[in-house]
């Protein structure tokens, strides 16, 4: 254990900024899984609102720096490609 006070500090600061990358990454994963499961029933409509949500939500984790902005990209490029090839 730390003994100094900045380190101290530094600890807890850490375990808040973990504990809220946590949970925006697993919102991101649970959004994306909603999406491919509507592809994956064949339902368009659905498949299209979810990826709304999607989309927004990995936006957000991107510009807390939770995700690269790369990475950002190509999930959302991936998932509207898969949405736009249901037919």
């Amino acid at each position: 254990m730390a003994n100094i006070k900045s380190a101290k500090k530094r600890i807890l600061v850490t375990a808040k900024k973990t504990e809220r990358n946590k949970a925006i990454k697993s919102k991101v994963k649970t959004m994306i899984k909603k999406v491919e499961s509507a592809i994956a029933a064949q339902d368009k409509e659905l498949a299209k609102a979810n990826l709304i949500v999607a989309v927004t939500e990995i936006d957000k984790a991107c510009s807390k720096g939770i995700m690269h902005k790369n990475t950002a990209a190509r999930k959302v490029s991936r998932l509207t490609k898969k949405v736009n090839n249901l037919a």
